[in-house]
């Protein structure tokens, strides 16, 4: 039983569905100010939707940059206890691996960033710069009341970062195949499309929306938005959510709801995306209306010191040379490169997150840990 391990199994114990912190915040809190960080709580949201959020700092004492250590302690529900082998906070070792709601996102990288901190400060405690870290509870949720709230506070206080890791799952088939170095933008719409209620036998008498829809919903599908640059894939479009008709078989609904999000590049800007979507829309004629939500604007972080660092100790401690890349959904960094000059993501392998029965594999809990630890020394030592 590592200390890793052990603090990882702590972390699981703690019934933290979003935005609950179940305890977490307060007991790595107390381990990081025996390290000699400086631990700011800084809850923020309403009501019965309090966030707990967590900063703390280590000053060095030589010059050098500051280098945040990014994740949170919320997760998704576990859904009911008995589709789960053992219950979902209750951490459990089968075939080498630790199970339990966390495991891989992202418990188990929060503990290893707190242990290879631990670790560095003991070993060079007149290290150079400063170390960070920066834990929410509102990550798979809202997102609003979290890592944002932070990032708010800090750029009132006006203070950057200059390196920062957030230890999501990045990994795909093995540890340290795999480092985020960018994500794409994310552009959510809703459209209503009006037509003219009616009984099905007479539709000369009413509009159907659905088949109004239709032909727009094909060439939508169908349009090659951008190409994609060096660095980012295609931007891609999808609907999510489709919703007609009154329940009744033989009633030609009023409207037709079609919920859609754009997973973007920066070859498209947000504003050409829906110039582009408005112009489809009016060339089918239709009767519409559209509300749009940019959840996210993409951003890259180039390889550079950071990238540099984290790469070598990925070598050292897996063996193994990280692809950069930038697929996936959203996370907490798009909020963090607002005060970061770069930002990047790196953790476990992903495979079993928000799955029933998620795991991590036990043996490679410490050479996570370990790649941390010697990426705080490649940029601090």
């Amino acid at each position: 039983m590592t200390p890793t391990l052990r603090l990882a199994e702590e972390l699981i114990a703690c019934a933290s569905v979003s935005p609950a912190d179940g305890g977490c915040q307060a007991l790595l809190a107390s381990r990081l100010a025996a390290a000699g960080f400086v631990c700011t709580p800084l809850p923020h949201g309403p009501g019965d939707w309090r966030v707990s959020n967590l900063w703390a700092l280590r000053e060095g004492r030589r010059p050098g940059p500051t280098v945040a250590l990014a994740g949170h302690t919320d997760v998704v529900p576990p859904g009911p206890d008995a589709a789960w082998t053992t219950p979902p906070f209750v951490p459990s070792h089968r075939g080498g691996r630790l199970y339990g709601r966390g495991a891989a996102d992202m418990k188990t990288s929060v503990a290893a960033m707190v242990v290879a901190a631990e670790e560095f400060v003991i070993a060079h405690p007149d290290h150079a710069g400063a170390i960070a870290f920066l834990l929410t509870s509102d990550e798979e949720a809202h997102a609003l009341d979290g890592t944002l709230h932070i990032v708010e506070w800090l750029q009132a206080r006006g203070q950057r970062l200059q390196a920062c890791i957030v230890g999501e799952p990045t990994s795909v088939q093995h540890l340290g195949d795999t480092i985020k170095n960018g994500r794409r933008g994310s552009l959510s719409a809703r459209l209503r499309v009006h037509g003219v209620q009616g009984h099905v036998a007479y539709p000369h008498l009413a509009r159907n929306p659905v088949h109004l829809l239709a032909p727009a919903l094909a060439e939508l599908a169908a349009t090659r938005w951008d190409d994609g640059d060096a660095h980012f894939p295609p931007t891609t479009w999808q609907a999510s959510n489709l919703h007609a008709g009154t329940g009744a078989g033989n009633v030609i609904p009023a409207e037709a709801v079609l919920d859609f999000n754009f997973r973007f590049a920066p070859a498209s800007t947000p504003a050409a995306l829906q110039e582009r979507v408005q112009a489809i829309l009016q060339r089918h004629a239709l009767d519409f209306e559209l509300a749009w939500n940019l959840g996210a604007e993409p951003f890259l972080t180039v390889p550079g010191t950071l990238c540099t660092a984290l790469t070598q100790a990925i070598e050292a401690e897996c063996g193994r040379t990280p692809e950069l890349s930038t697929s996936g959904g959203t996370s907490d960094g798009r909020f963090i490169r607002r005060v970061c000059d770069q930002v990047v993501e790196f953790g476990p392998v992903n495979a079993s997150i928000h799955q029933v029965d998620e795991h991590i594999e036990v043996a490679t809990i410490d050479p996570l840990k370990n790649v941390y630890r010697r990426t705080l020394e490649l940029l601090l030592a």
